[in-house]
């Protein structure tokens, strides 16, 4: 026997050794979406432009400027009069919380949203292999992931990750680590929790850049069921296509731009700076970059390669390709852009060539629940199927980003036509499709100037 004939009697078997590992990775990197949950506060909970307008006058630090600052801001913000506060905020004891407040807070969100979803899918909690909390601001122990396991009871084995200091894209990150475990479990079930706690952290200063945070940050969540369990295919919602994350830390002023911090009178808060829409910008073109590819088809690729090449020979490198985009709309119909804040929002659609159409549900998630943080792309998502936007086969880029500064995003593939109910069944109606939407904190303080504010502070 030669050398040669030996050689391929040994190759054969590693080859067909090494295709059918990859196979079963390939199948185990599977991620399915049964269901998810958003939280939907009582009515009791509603911090609407009156209540908003009391609790600014209770903060006795704020002078007639910073009094009228937030007012404007909170004209200007995107916010309705429906979204959610904590209780300790609401009943006027946002300067003396307690750690019973912060996890009252925590239990209401998560509880409700997992009870709903264990009860529609008809999962039980003793069937869950995979649990992943993710709440940036409140660490404590033993961790929420854990008051999770106690209170349903999850089996011994449940492998359970406690997420903290990731900020609005912390539901994506998550994402990311499920499908990552479901390449070493075969068909397993998850739960990722994503939600943050305003009570503890509203801030009672009158740094300018701190204050902004009161004026967008609310209460909500959301509980997502995936599974990699190829039986269970024909139940889910949503097919995980693809996950990109990108992190841009190492610059200082994109690491600082969304920080946590004291006020130089020792007063806790959120600091938002003026990089902040550049931190994001260089975050989620970073990202772009790599995801694109992915999920955009050759065919738009190259035209936007071969315009671009022709753009900077006729009038120079200095263009860099500026007015033309690519097409985000021949490969993905769908855009859940984080709801953080209005100018966010429509900075993001500016950028992509996204029509108002496109911006929409971010748009009016905003203003019906506020950023929810990490919770807020889910409804987002919630609006598409209550507008019954979601048909089967269409593709849904999610855009999330967070303090660090990153940029997390993801792609998915409808399964089947959504429009189901959820959180925003009993408010979608009061949202026409293109239509203006009032906004009653313009209606209400938009006329204070500086004659006017010493009689309202009063």
């Amino acid at each position: 026997m030669d050398l040669l004939t030996v050689a391929y009697l040994l190759l054969v078997p590693c080859l067909v050794f090494f295709i059918a590992r990859w196979v079963l990775e390939w199948r185990n990197q599977r991620c399915y979406m049964l269901h998810y949950e958003c939280y939907k506060g009582k009515d009791e909970m509603k911090l609407n432009s009156e209540k908003c307008a009391q609790i600014v006058q209770r903060n006795k630090n704020l002078g007639l400027e910073e009094y009228r600052f937030l007012l404007r801001t909170m004209v200007s913000s995107g916010i309705g009069e429906e979204t959610y506060g904590p209780r300790n905020v609401l009943e006027g004891r946002e300067e003396s919380p307690t750690l019973l407040d912060a996890l009252s807070e925590m239990d209401e969100i998560i509880f409700d949203t997992l009870d709903n979803l264990f009860a529609k899918t008809g999962v039980s909690p003793s069937e869950i292999d995979i649990l992943v909390v993710n709440v940036s601001l409140f660490a404590p122990v033993p961790s929420l992931a854990c008051r999770v396991v106690n209170r349903y009871k999850m089996r011994e084995d449940v492998k359970c990750y406690n997420l903290s200091g990731l900020g609005c894209s912390a539901s994506v990150i998550s994402i990311d680590l499920v499908q990552r475990l479901f390449r070493t479990r075969k068909n397993a079930l998850a739960i990722v929790v994503s939600t943050e706690t305003m009570g503890p952290h509203w801030y009672c200063g009158k740094d300018r850049s701190m204050m902004l945070s009161n004026c967008l940050f609310r209460a909500g969540g959301s509980s997502v069921l995936l599974t990699n369990d190829p039986t269970r295919k024909d139940k889910a919602i949503m097919k995980l296509k693809t996950v990109v994350r990108a992190h841009v830390g190492s610059d200082d002023e994109a690491y600082s731009c969304c920080i946590q911090m004291e006020d130089k009178e020792g007063y806790q808060g959120f600091l938002l700076t003026k990089y902040l829409k550049n931190a994001a910008a260089k975050a989620l073109t970073k990202n772009l970059r790599v995801l694109l590819p992915k999920v955009l088809p050759m065919k738009e690729l190259l035209r936007y390669a071969i315009a671009r090449r022709l753009k900077k020979k006729t009038k120079g490198e200095s263009s860099g390709g500026t007015g033309i985009g690519l097409n985000l709309k021949t490969g993905l119909q769908h855009f859940c852009i984080h709801p953080g804040g209005r100018a966010i929002i429509e900075g993001a659609g500016k950028s992509l060539g996204l029509s108002e159409y496109d911006i929409e549900p971010s748009r009016n998630a905003l203003h019906r629940f506020g950023n929810t943080s990490s919770g807020g792309l889910w409804y987002v998502l919630g609006y598409m199927e209550a507008k019954k936007r979601l048909k089967k086969g269409d593709k849904l880029l999610m855009i999330s980003m967070g303090a660090g500064f990153e940029s997390n995003n993801c792609v998915w593939e409808i399964m089947k036509d959504l429009e189901g109910g959820n959180a925003w069944t009993d408010s979608i109606d009061g949202y026409p499709e293109m239509a203006k939407i009032p906004n009653p904190f313009k209606e209400k303080f938009d006329w204070i100037n500086d004659d006017t504010l010493s009689f309202v502070r009063i």
